[in-house]
């Protein structure tokens, strides 16, 4: 960004500031004083190579704070003062990015980077393409928002679609330039996307000082990081020393009168191109990390090597991101509905340390299995803090021949599920003792049972408090009767407190006694009731789903909805006529019969019906038919114009059944984009149909 000349300038006026130590200065000189102390901040915060020393950088702030003071009306928005400001965020509102920000596809092996290159050649007729490959940091994502050279929004990533205004928070971090010259380049508008982290360095540095001062330290940086950007006080995301490494430029306008010349080469012609931009204009992007190459084998190479030296980088990654290096090429190739076709993850391997087994819990799921918990010393592996593993059933335990006391490797799969991979008995010193499984429930104390065709123990008593808690959670979540602001918390908090004590309950919760406890205040008390009264009008699916039946996942639920005109209507039908129905196996079908059997859920069942929850199949009473009635379908792949969600809608409101698995039973596959083993296993099957989403669409009548 800066030359070496004018390093000398902005060093010279630092000194010349620094000696003559004035109250304030002019105004001419409050420019030259605020470009003095941007060109400091990013020699520290960008080249970690700072040409003055704390102290004298706190000086020259200090000066251009009292010249500010005695003269707010030169304040501009683009000052390094601005950064901290003294007002709280009251909220932070949803806003829609520009362009969405897509997941990438993941890779694990060279193979699938080979796969990778292949399709990209394939859609682009090249024989070989050019590729940039850049670090995948470990943090938290962000999207920035320029015009007319100044920061005027910056949002995390949300749902990929829209995300949440953070500004105030992202301009705590001093490797963001609150201006850039995108003008120099005809450039009005641009988009940046990025990602905010903690250094090792930083991370270990606050937690030391939290530990200090009595509190837990974090996790992990990328959490740190993460949870940074949601704090209320600007002024405390600015103690945690973040720093952001910008890698994309996702969206320009340009100014009309200002476009390259043909002699010019255009910066954003290339993805490499854009991130030496970026760093021209004074971001941090991986100008230094990134490395251009031809065909996927050095690729393969570059992140092999990578992966060799990531312990010794100051900041967290878990892989390399490999992109196609020509924008035009970029467009070219496209992006599916879940991420683009010109760029790929390599997740680096999964990462392994030792530790001791302490102890073992377990712990009681809605459905009454048992689980046991391994309690390990806390150990940071990949990023995350591990103290606590699932070690999944009692046959677990003996294949994997645990021992509480145990000296134990894990790993995290994917740097994501940590996993005990064995113990190590050469370790051992005799001190060391056999996990014993518990005959009865650890909460209830009723004897605990195991099918013989399962390696799972499970409570059978129904009014366990383990289960019913369990149950209660399930039952509001997302995607059972979807009751927001009514998460797992508060299920625990009113079952403690004793305001709930079943999932009836639920529908007569008192809100006088709710509206005194600590944090329900008007609105999050009105919050509740509206979310609580409109999972009434959940549809019957829905309702079966929340009952938490054993087996009983969202597509069956689906199935067992559109085969009655009430719930009741269960009651009376025998395993025989449930295993007619597809999806339902002997498993299914004996859950389910067991189910509707019992008078105790049956009672349950009539409590919900008299406080108005939709018991009927309204779906079915207004299907009434339709130019699909009595047809099964399955979506695979990558549909173009509808979500998979819009389209499996669409054949249920013409009176289609949607399916979960490819068998005989299905009439038609819809397939689209990169579909894979299901139409593979179609193929072999002569009564099912293949077709596209067009012809999909042509059978609806659209």
């Amino acid at each position: 960004m800066y030359s070496a000349e004018q390093a000398r300038k902005w060093q010279e006026l630092s000194n010349h500031f620094l000696a003559e130590s004035p109250e304030t200065v002019n105004e001419p000189d409050l420019l030259l004083l605020r470009q003095a102390l941007r060109f400091h901040e990013h020699r520290y915060y960008v080249l970690n190579d700072p040409l003055v020393s704390d102290f004298e950088y706190d000086q020259l702030y200090k000066l251009l704070e009292r010249t500010e003071q005695s003269h707010p009306e030169w304040i501009s928005a683009d000052s390094p003062t601005q950064r901290v400001g003294s007002s709280l965020n009251e909220g932070f509102v949803t806003v829609q990015h520009l362009v969405p920000m897509l997941s990438l596809d993941n890779s694990y092996n060279a193979d699938d980077l080979t796969d990778f290159d292949r399709k990209a050649r394939e859609l682009s007729g090249l024989d070989t393409i050019e590729y940039c490959i850049e670090p995948k940091f470990d943090g938290a994502s962000i999207s920035l928002i320029y015009e007319n050279d100044q920061l005027v929004r910056a949002t995390t990533r949300g749902d990929g679609v829209e995300g949440e205004d953070v500004t105030n928070n992202i301009k705590q971090i001093r490797s963001i330039p609150l201006s850039a010259e995108f003008s120099r380049y005809g450039i009005q508008q641009a988009e940046i996307r990025g990602e905010v982290i903690m250094s090792k360095q930083s991370f270990e540095k606050y937690n030391r000082m939290l530990t200090g001062q009595g509190l837990s330290p974090l996790a992990n940086p990328r959490n740190a990081a993460s949870g940074s950007l949601r704090m209320k006080d600007p002024k405390d995301v600015a103690e945690r020393s973040l720093d952001a490494f910008l890698y994309h430029i996702s969206y320009v306008t340009r100014d009309t009168n200002r476009h390259p010349s043909e002699q010019e080469t255009d910066p954003l012609a290339t993805h490499a191109g854009s991130l030496e931009l970026l760093w021209e204009l004074g971001f941090r992007s991986p100008q230094k990390e990134k490395k251009v190459v031809k065909g996927i084998a050095p690729v393969i190479d570059y992140c092999i090597d990578f992966e060799a030296g990531r312990d010794n980088l100051p900041y967290e990654i878990d892989g390399m991101v490999v992109k196609v290096n020509n924008i035009a090429l970029q467009e070219q190739l496209g992006m599916t509905s879940h991420h683009p076709r010109w760029a790929i993850a390599f997740k680096f391997k999964a990462r392994q340390a030792t530790t001791k087994l302490r102890a073992v819990e377990f712990q009681v799921g809605r459905t009454g299995a048992v689980t046991p918990v391994a309690k390990l010393d806390p150990v940071y592996l990949g990023g995350v803090t591990v103290s606590s593993i699932s070690v999944h059933n009692e046959d677990y335990i003996k294949e994997k021949d645990l021992k509480i006391g145990d000296t134990v490797l894990i790993e995290r799969a994917g740097d994501v599920i940590p996993q005990i991979v064995k113990s190590l008995p050469e370790l051992r010193d005799g001190s060391e003792q056999t996990i014993q499984f518990p005959k009865q429930c650890p909460v209830c104390n009723s004897e605990l049972f195991k099918e013989e065709t399962e390696a799972v123990w499970r409570c059978i008593n129904i009014e366990c408090e383990a289960q019913v808690v369990e149950k209660m959670i399930h039952f509001v979540s997302k995607d059972a009767m979807d009751i927001k602001s009514f998460g797992e918390a508060n299920v625990r908090k009113f079952y403690e407190l004793g305001l709930l004590k079943d999932i009836p309950g639920i529908y007569r919760l008192d809100y006088e006694a709710i509206g005194k406890l600590e944090g329900f205040g008007k609105k999050s008390l009105d919050n509740l009731k509206a979310a609580i009264e409109a999972s009434k009008q959940q549809p019957l699916n829905r309702l079966i789903y929340a009952l938490g039946i054993r087996y009983v996942g969202e597509t069956t639920a689906k199935t067992l909805a559109n085969a009655v005109e009430t719930i009741f209507d269960f009651t009376t039908k025998t395993e025989e006529e449930l295993l007619q129905l597809e999806d339902v196996g002997i498993k299914v079908a004996k859950s389910i019969h067991r189910f509707f059997y019992n008078e105790q859920n049956l009672e349950m069942l009539h409590q919900l019906e008299q406080m108005g929850l939709q018991c009927r199949n309204e779906k079915k009473e207004n299907q009434g038919g339709g130019s699909l009635q009595g047809q099964t379908f399955l979506f695979t792949g990558t549909l173009t114009k509808l979500k998979r969600s819009e389209a499996e809608a669409l054949a249920e409101q013409n009176g289609g059944q949607i399916v979960s698995g490819v068998s005989s039973k299905l009439n038609y596959l819809v397939v689209g984009e990169d579909a894979g083993s299901k139409l593979e296993k179609a193929k072999k099957i002569n009564t099912v149909k293949i077709i596209t989403e067009e012809e999909f669409l042509s059978l609806i009548g659209q």
